[in-house]
């Protein structure tokens, strides 16, 4: 058994069998997202540790909107670090205009519907990689979208990424609990309460 395999168990926590893929992930997200809470910007480097991880686990649990989504993660991350390393990791905090909450409400309504119809259907366009349909394709969709937007404006440093980041650990708790992955929903339990931090600290640097 490969040890990426969501079969091959690390250890037993409270009677839920964690794998190594969701154990590793799972540490190296929470230590991302605290570091990025801190405005640190070890955040980048160990987000792609958490991708890789997190790539490899919602393939197997079916959750493929998720799955790309790291892809998308990962461009974001290299983009995010070389970003706040140019600006020596101190360059201001801003906030979203009026004008541009709307159009990113827009792109997150409409790439909700679109990549939530071609995930219900990918099973069916490309079935010998996705050999059963997708879980909950429209809330996957849903976190999907709207991560790709809370990362652009976290590697902008604006301060409505936690404001984003919020709404999407509470559907996504959601999600990977009524999926069986509970020590990941219980991550971004923690992921929820590190986000209302980055966004009070945040706020007082605003």
């Amino acid at each position: 058994m490969n040890w990426y395999d969501i079969n091959n168990i690390a250890f037993e926590l409270l009677g839920y069998p964690l794998s190594y893929i969701e154990l590793l992930g799972t540490i190296f997200g929470l230590l991302s997202v605290a570091l990025a809470a801190r405005t640190n910007i070890w955040t980048w480097p160990t987000g792609i540790i958490n991708e890789f991880a997190f790539f490899i686990l919602f393939f197997q649990v079916q959750l493929y909107s998720d799955m790309f989504l790291q892809v998308y993660f990962f461009g974001v991350t290299l983009y995010g670090w070389y970003f706040w390393n140019k600006n020596s990791g101190e360059q201001n905090i801003t906030s979203l205009s009026r004008q541009a909450m709307k159009i990113y409400g827009g792109i997150l309504l409409a790439g909700t519907i679109g990549l939530g119809l071609l995930i219900s259907q990918i099973h069916l366009l490309l079935p010998d990689i996705f050999t059963l349909p997708a879980a909950y394709p429209f809330p996957d969709a849903f976190t999907t979208t709207a991560s790709i937007i809370a990362t652009i404006l976290l590697a902008r440093k604006q301060i409505e990424t936690w404001l984003l980041w919020i709404v999407v650990d509470v559907v996504s708790i959601i999600l990977y609990f009524l999926k069986g992955i509970n020590f990941v929903a219980i991550e971004y339990c923690i992921f929820l309460a590190i986000c209302v931090v980055g966004y009070l600290t945040w706020k007082k640097k605003l």
